[in-house]
């Protein structure tokens, strides 16, 4: 699916990608996921989004950042929006589409293949733009999760889709293999859900 001389990019909706693998019972490995693709071509560059909610003492996604930082990802953040919704509950809103259709199309003349890690339909535009700059362009996303996190207008789009499923010996761990700082887990009290418009998410209020 990849050939050796060709310039790779990853982009990586981070939200996106944790609440497959999530659903799929598994976290990523991201060094391993890096290697992995270093391994199919010229590896341009690696990008990764995701919204950071800025008034915490402390985020456990903080941990994951300055790692990704060190270890040959280009973060790409940008604080979420906290509101209440009807019901009393608090709610963080925080979307990177454009962030990621900005970047890969800037990119897109360097590159010969894109790797997008997400099964948001949004982006079908993005592939389609992509593509027609003569570029491949390959989803990683899933259908095994219940539901299915790939958006099917997506994934016909794409030149190839990669179930996230046959990667999980690849690029994956445990949840027993967690790091014992665990970024995103169920415990930090937040309720991914991919299907919104916008990545949206709650939070349960804190005393």
């Amino acid at each position: 699916m990849f050939y050796p001389h060709e310039r790779i990019a990853l982009f990586i909706d981070g939200a996106n990608l944790y609440s497959a693998a999530r659903g799929l019972g598994f976290d990523i490995d991201y060094k391993r996921l890096l290697n992995h693709f270093r391994g199919k071509g010229t590896l341009i560059r690696a990008f990764y989004y995701t919204a950071l909610v800025e008034d915490q003492e402390y985020s456990p996604l903080r941990p994951l950042i300055d790692w990704l930082d060190y270890n040959g990802y280009a973060v790409v953040t940008k604080p979420a929006k906290e509101f209440t919704d009807a019901t009393g509950r608090r709610r963080i809103k925080g979307n990177m589409d454009i962030e990621l259709a900005i970047d890969a199309l800037e990119i897109a003349d360097k590159l010969d293949h894109m790797v997008l890690f997400s099964g948001d339909g949004d982006f079908r535009r993005l592939v389609d733009a992509v593509q027609r700059r003569g570029k491949r362009v390959t989803v990683v996303s899933t259908m095994r999760s219940q539901p299915p996190m790939i958006a099917d207008e997506l994934r016909r789009q794409a030149d190839q889709f990669v179930e996230l499923e046959t990667l999980r010996d690849i690029v994956g761990r445990s949840h027993s293999e967690r790091p014992a700082a665990p970024v995103r887990n169920d415990d930090d009290g937040y309720d991914y859900d991919d299907e919104d418009e916008e990545d949206d998410f709650d939070r349960p209020a804190r005393a």
